[in-house]
């Protein structure tokens, strides 16, 4: 029995070593491949953004409880009755979409409230995984429209292989951009917001292409990763209400962009993507690129390209008239222009030229192109025919909506055409100091009247391109439910001119709109205007006559001015 016992023991005693040994080895293991899981996890703190604002932004990102606070809790909704179906919203009762109220309010308060931004990390997408941060702003004061509240969102998109990819939120749509094209301090990205709007971008130059008019900057308030707090969007009650983030009064408010957005789990996109559902979302946005931000930059600073080049191309022709002077002279009038004595070619041309210059002007400051739309839809009617689009020389594109009130702005595209061609004429006046011959003149009158042409043309082909991005696929028919696309063709069908009437017959909305377009006033002056210093330049070159006589013989100089 003792070596019974002796054994028995000895047996435990390798058995507990065995086991222990076990044990210490799954306890490593367990231990390495939590450290591995460490080190390769995704934090979110990793990629919080580092927020650029335009030095004039009124509003920052905020908690929610600032609206809480003034609505008077979480379950405080206001409704509103539209063709039988109740839309829940929070009424910010320190204004409205109309005034300053809630900015005014917001800043008194922004001291006690501080700066946050929620974030979600999201691994429910095979192969993906995404994290969110989600910016609740108390007012929107975009430069097309104002409402309360403002949800926007930027995410970066980590794939367990390939290229990190981030997506930024912009109105009722976004941008995508490969890792490497983002901005970024070590894996912090830089995101540059629009004033007012809050729309996001890659770039401190952006917003200047599209109809926005956002303004963008870097020359502001700069929000960095421990300038605000962190907060996770996931537990809170509020996430699951599917009410609008600020007051609604009417289903103008909608189409006037006067209505506050949705939460973060219901926004959508113009498509219908889920904004919470990143992956989808993300992937149909317009993607950045490198000319793309060539394009946005040279926008940006157009104006001041266009005074330098302006200035720099003043002092060569100056220089020109100084040698020209010196060598040849200038003749008695000085501008070839003003050579106008009696019935002949040379004068009846510069009259012309005369005439050419007053009409254009008039071109610049009347419509190029304008659509104009009626619309009599069940609770929706305008008081006759609205513009909807204008192209014009002083504002370039301007989009509105006929409102019930009259026609409210949406955004536009800004690019100073009258500037650009007014600027042309005072160099061509100024190319014109000094020439001694009408074959010459001509030939500038020509090119001038050329570029007029070629600018009613290029407007008249960009209006028939618009009917491949309604109808990419080529198609002669533009039919269905879009009613978007099908105007659209019709408009780049008959660019010159006509008129479209089609019914809207969808869940409680029904009626009729009618859409007329066509070329306006100041197109029909500018190309008159073309055609006037084509004829001008035919004239001169036959004449063919000299104005004065150089200090050097013609021969000698005819092809030197």
């Amino acid at each position: 029995m003792g070596e019974e016992k002796i054994m028995m023991n000895l047996l435990k005693f390798r058995y507990t070593q065995v086991v222990g040994k076990i044990s210490l080895v799954l306890t490593l293991l367990v231990l390495i491949s939590m450290l591995g899981f460490t080190c390769n996890a995704v934090s979110y703190e990793d990629y919080a953004p580092i927020f650029y604002f335009e030095k004039d932004e009124c509003c920052y990102p905020v908690d929610v409880s600032y609206l809480f606070d003034n609505v008077g809790g979480i379950d405080k909704v206001s409704s509103l009755d539209v063709e039988g179906n109740t839309l829940y919203y929070y009424d910010n009762p320190e204004g409205t979409s109309l005034d300053n109220g809630v900015v005014n309010d917001y800043q008194s308060k922004i001291s006690q409230y501080g700066y946050t931004v929620y974030y979600r990390v999201n691994t429910s997408v095979p192969g993906y995984t995404f994290i969110q941060y989600w910016m609740f702003y108390a007012f929107n004061k975009g430069e097309q429209n104002h409402h309360e509240g403002d949800w926007e969102m930027v995410e970066v998109v980590i794939p367990d292989s390939g290229e990190k990819w981030v997506a930024y939120s912009q109105h009722y749509s976004g941008q995508k951009a490969m890792w490497s094209q983002v901005e970024r301090e070590e894996d912090h990205i830089k995101v540059y917001v629009a004033r007012g709007s809050h729309a996001n971008y890659l770039r401190c130059y952006s917003g200047k292409l599209g109809i926005a008019s956002d303004v963008v900057g870097c020359n502001g308030q700069i929000l960095r990763p421990g300038d605000y707090d962190l907060v996770e969007l996931g537990s809170q009650s509020w996430l699951v209400y599917n009410v609008l983030w600020g007051e609604v009064n009417s289903v103008e408010d909608f189409v006037l962009g006067r209505a506050g957005p949705q939460g973060p789990m219901f926004r959508q996109d113009m498509n219908g993507n889920y904004m919470w559902n990143g992956i989808t979302w993300g992937e149909g946005l317009l993607p950045a690129s490198g000319l793309l931000f060539m394009l946005e930059w040279f926008l940006y600073h157009f104006v001041t390209i266009f005074i330098i080049i302006t200035l720099v191309s003043l002092l060569i022709m100056f220089i020109r008239i100084y040698r020209r002077h010196k060598k040849y002279g200038l003749g008695p009038r000085i501008v070839s222009m003003l050579y106008i004595d009696g019935f002949n070619l040379k004068s009846i041309g510069n009259i012309l030229c005369f005439a050419g210059i007053i009409i254009a002007v008039f071109g610049l400051i009347n419509e190029w192109y304008v659509v104009s739309a009626d619309i009599n839809v069940e609770g929706y009617q305008t008081s006759g025919m609205i513009d909807v689009i204008s192209i014009n020389g002083l504002n370039g594109v301007q989009v509105t909506l006929p409102g019930l009130n009259g026609p409210v702005p949406m955004g536009s595209v800004l690019f100073p055409f009258s500037l650009v061609i007014l600027v042309g004429f005072v160099f061509m006046t100024l190319s014109t100091i000094g020439i001694y011959r009408s074959r010459k003149l001509g030939v500038k009158y020509l090119s001038r009247g050329i570029k007029l042409i070629v600018l009613i043309v290029l407007l008249l082909v960009s209006i028939m391109a618009l009917g491949m991005i309604a109808n990419p696929n080529g198609s002669s028919e533009f039919e269905g439910g879009d009613y978007v696309a099908r105007l659209i063709g019709s408009i780049s069908s008959k660019p010159f001119g006509g008129e479209y009437v089609f019914s809207i017959g969808e869940e409680n909305v029904n009626g009729l709109v009618s859409v007329k377009w066509g070329m306006g006033i100041g197109a029909v002056l500018l190309f008159v205007s073309g055609v006037i210093f084509l004829i001008a330049g035919v004239l001169e070159i036959t004449a063919n006559k000299v104005f004065f006589k150089p200090k050097t013989p013609v021969g000698k100089t005819e092809d030197e001015n």
